[in-house]
């Protein structure tokens, strides 16, 4: 499914990606600068939208990485059909307000044919009415809301798992795995955090054990004693996090420091290497549920991994490689809905190609969409932190019940 790499591509794409980063510009359409070099003709432009700046911007940019590599893999392809590739990133800064409003210059690019992102469910949620309007199809590596397939949008598509699956199945590991019993909740108050919060304590609770508290924290809080102190009255066993790995990594912190000790957990936004970064030695025995599967595990993933620290200088992170793969159908996608015309495809078209993806191999993942836009290969892996290195060490591989 995609070309072979080789040595042009790696000077091209670094090339690229220093003209596109290395002095912080901004583009005339409000994004950062292209990451690839258009060679002149036809353009045909995919836009990926993640925070590249503030407290998520380590996975942000992995799925703008992700998406980049994807995008460099195919260009021959594309050239021979008489088009260069160009992906345009826009920082959407983990803000609703900022996703919706780059999503309307998207819009008005007739050449972006599809969108990669967003890393965050409420940005997602609001950014892809949007491209409802436009017809632009969206294929996320990582926004996990129920309410964003629920909504029966006919642009929007994800390659991962959704919380009603990622909550369960770390509740389930919480009481059968670990011994929980006695839980408290907290979460950040997004449709992310809340959402996934909701769902871990309603299988917790249909499971037998005792919430003792459900609080609520406000991103970008620093000072977190007030939840703690309310916390260690419940004397719980096990405490769960829904919510962004920045102000987890101070929640770990800090808990241990009031020597809070039972087991701290959280969802897939604290699959990143920027949880160790702010948690440091603290964050040994914490664990975490991820849509994210770890690449080096996998069949492809080693000299995939390989060739993204070539081209980047750093290792992956969770969703890179799912971006990767995002990007991978989203331009499968446009070649089917190219046919067998030389003409580039109208959006519709695009974005009808992307929901009927079945059965495509990805290197993380198989993707197969469902009429709202669900993948039935996603899955659910859950990792601890067996010392302060980035990633986790697999613990459990979760499959979802076939519908």
């Amino acid at each position: 499914m995609r070309s072979k790499w080789n040595g042009l591509m790696v000077v091209a794409l670094i090339t690229g990606l220093l003209a596109g980063c290395g002095n912080g510009a901004t583009s005339s359409s409000g994004s950062t600068g292209s990451s690839t070099a258009s060679t002149g003709g036809k353009v045909i432009k995919i836009a990926t939208q993640s925070p590249l700046s503030g407290g998520s911007s380590i996975q942000g940019e992995a799925i703008k990485l992700g998406a980049q590599m994807s995008m460099e893999d195919h260009k021959e392809e594309f050239t021979k059909l008489g088009y260069s590739l160009e992906l345009v990133p826009y920082d959407d800064q983990g803000d609703p307000k900022k996703g919706v409003a780059n999503a309307e210059l998207i819009g008005a690019d007739q050449q972006v044919l599809g969108v990669i992102g967003h890393l965050n469910s409420g940005v997602s949620i609001p950014s892809s009415v949007v491209y409802e309007k436009y017809n632009i199809p969206m294929i996320s590596p990582a926004s996990t809301a129920t309410e964003l397939t629920d909504r029966k949008l006919k642009v929007v598509n994800r390659v991962v798992a959704r919380d009603d699956f990622q909550g369960p199945a770390a509740a389930e590991y919480a009481i059968k795995t670990a011994g929980a019993k006695n839980i408290f909740i907290i979460q950040d108050k997004t449709a992310y955090g809340q959402g996934l919060a909701e769902a871990f304590r309603d299988a917790a609770q249909a499971q037998g054990a005792t919430i003792s508290g459900y609080e609520g924290i406000t991103v970008g809080e620093k000072d977190f004693n007030g939840v703690l102190n309310i916390a260690a009255t419940q004397k719980p066993d096990f405490i769960f996090f829904g919510g962004l790995y920045a102000e987890a990594g101070l929640l770990i912190k800090q808990a241990r420091d009031k020597g809070i000790t039972a087991p701290i957990m959280g969802g897939d936004a604290l699959d990143s290497s920027g949880l160790v970064d702010i948690a440091g030695a603290d964050v040994k025995g914490a664990l975490y549920s991820s849509v994210a599967g770890d690449i080096s595990k996998l069949p492809d993933g080693q000299e995939w991994t390989a060739r993204y620290k070539e081209a980047f200088g750093k290792n992956p992170e969770g969703y890179s490689v799912y971006a990767y793969d995002s990007m991978s159908v989203m331009l499968e996608a446009i070649k089917t809905a190219m046919g067998s015309g030389t003409e580039a495809p109208a959006r519709d078209a695009v974005r009808d190609a992307v929901r009927a993806t079945k059965d495509f191999e990805g290197v993380a993942t198989k993707v197969s969409f469902d009429d709202i836009g669900d993948n039935a290969y996603a899955k659910v892996f859950i990792y601890k932190f067996a010392d302060a290195t980035y990633p986790g060490s697999l613990e459990a591989e979760i499959a979802q019940p076939a519908k």
